[in-house]
């Protein structure tokens, strides 16, 4: 039975970006894919350009948060896919087979994560700044700094009720923090595919600096 699909964007004053993650999304392939909008109080437009793809999406909250990974919280809690994963209001898939390819590798019921390479891109999509390679997991990579790219992070649901949320505690890492618990501490089995899932535009909470 193929797996259904959760994907969570975050998004807060994200007009100039959130209708190509939206597109990115709607354009996939495969059709048994849920996308969950989880807002921080726009003000300015992005909810407008929601308003317009409201078709597109299986669930929309608009409401003050937290910060970024209280509000991925509330997307986990509201998804009802077999697998998670989370794209940014400012990121889009690399093309239209990629969570193609996530289920296809979920189809083994010993696996409970993947993960895939990710390009840093300019605002036009088009021109590529920075290639972050991935690697197959194994024990001891996160000591040495490592970490899967977050947005090409796809998780099976019962992982996060066994293992945990993202933790508040983390203003900016707490993507590190989790990757690492889920697969350094709870053990997961995971599968890493060597390929490009996700452009990310320069620019973002976590890479506009190299202090972040």
């Amino acid at each position: 039975m193929s797996a259904r699909i959760s994907i969570v964007t975050v998004a807060r004053n994200s007009v100039d970006t959130i209708e190509d993650t939206i597109l990115s999304v709607a354009r996939q392939s495969y059709s048994h894919v849920e996308h969950i909008l989880i807002d921080g109080a726009s003000g300015d437009g992005t909810l407008e350009i929601v308003n317009r793809h409201l078709n597109k999406f299986s669930k929309v909250v608009s409401e003050p948060d937290r910060g970024i990974y209280d509000a991925m919280n509330k997307g986990i809690h509201l998804a009802t896919g077999d697998v998670v994963g989370f794209l940014n209001a400012d990121d889009v898939y690399s093309d239209s087979n990629v969570l193609g390819e996530i289920a296809d590798v979920f189809e083994d019921a010993s696996v409970s994560a993947c993960f895939g390479d990710l390009v840093y891109v300019d605002q036009s999509l088009r021109r590529v700044v920075r290639y972050w390679k991935s690697q197959p997991y194994r024990d001891g990579l996160f000591e040495k700094g490592w970490m899967p790219a977050h947005p090409t992070f796809f998780v099976r649901r019962e992982v996060f009720e066994r293992c945990g949320h993202f933790d508040l505690a983390f203003r900016l890492q707490s993507d590190f923090d989790l990757t690492m618990r889920f697969l350094s501490i709870c053990k997961i089995k995971s599968v890493y595919l060597s390929r490009v899932l996700v452009k990310m535009r320069i620019g973002g909470v976590t890479n506009r600096s190299v202090t972040n």
